[in-house]
């Protein structure tokens, strides 16, 4: 019951009381499977509940966004919203089901190849880049709840185009920002001048943006990504005028000989955790 409880607790659920008719012959079959796993030795205790943690976490963001969606084209039919979500939910669930069950095998897929190309799957280099928007909070004061929630989406979705087109990873969406790698360093340089280059484009919806990129050892664990080079691009983005992209040194090296940027170098600057951090100025070549 104490590890029952535990993976509960790990999925983001409370405590059901003793007397709380509270669960399902599914649930008992959820844990008949991971006592498979820990068998097989797949899972150790450290790593079921970490891994149960992730999925506590991803599922429940994805689970409240559909239930959004679902109540919304419920409300949009005119009818009994509450029997109209119920049938919904009848037809969509298990096509939505399947095509979850496709694009995480699609990733696993995905994810494997990257670890295979590496002697360390946990410990690689990459080019490590943060976007902000310039100005969030004032604009956000003056928009309504769904003007806010378009405008945010609108943002996470061109961002995710320009990353994934040339050949990079959305780690995870900040709110007011967007946090990515690459493998190549030039390509994640490119996508940062290209997407600050939106932000000055009158005729583009998208906002004034600043980025910064650095490049070195990271670490791999759960889908996220740590280490020294990570806390560097977040400083870096701090240091960048609005449309602007900031790199650190090793992006520097790496991108010195490669056609189509000019590199600036900045004052060396204190920022939290880092008393003289050097930083570079990017430009492309066209500017």
């Amino acid at each position: 019951m104490e590890v029952t409880e535990d993976l509960w607790h790990h999925l983001g659920f409370p405590h059901a009381g003793e007397d709380e008719v509270a669960f399902t012959e599914s649930d008992v079959e959820a844990l008949r499977m991971s006592q498979e796993l820990i068998r097989l030795g797949v899972l150790s205790e450290d790593r079921q509940a970490a891994l149960v943690r992730t999925w506590g976490r991803s599922y429940a963001r994805l689970a409240e966004w559909q239930t959004s969606l679902l109540a919304e084209v419920a409300r949009e039919r005119g009818g009994d919203e509450v029997e109209d979500l119920l049938a919904l939910s009848a037809q969509v669930l298990p096509v939505v089901e399947s095509l979850q069950d496709y694009v995480w095998r699609r990733h696993l897929v995905s994810a494997a190849r990257r670890m295979l190309t590496v002697a360390d799957a946990s410990a690689v280099s990459l080019a490590v880049g943060f976007l902000d928007i310039v100005g969030y909070t004032a604009r956000s004061k003056r928009l309504t709840d769904k003007e806010l929630v378009d405008w945010v989406e609108e943002f996470e979705d061109t961002c995710s185009d320009v990353v994934v087109e040339h050949g990079g990873r959305v780690i995870k969406y900040l709110g007011d920002g967007v946090f990515f790698t690459f493998e190549d360093v030039s390509a994640a340089a490119r996508t940062a001048l290209d997407l600050a280059a939106l932000g000055d484009d009158r005729d583009s919806p998208f906002p004034h943006v600043r980025a910064g990129i650095s490049y070195g050892d990271v670490v791999l664990r759960l889908g996220d990504v740590f280490g020294p080079t990570v806390n560097i691009a977040a400083r870096l983005t701090t240091l960048a005028r609005p449309s602007s992209v900031v790199i650190d040194e090793n992006a520097a090296a790496a991108l010195e000989d490669v056609d189509g940027f000019r590199i600036e170098k900045m004052r060396r600057t204190s920022v939290k955790g880092y008393s003289r951090l050097q930083a570079f100025r990017l430009r492309s070549r066209s500017d």
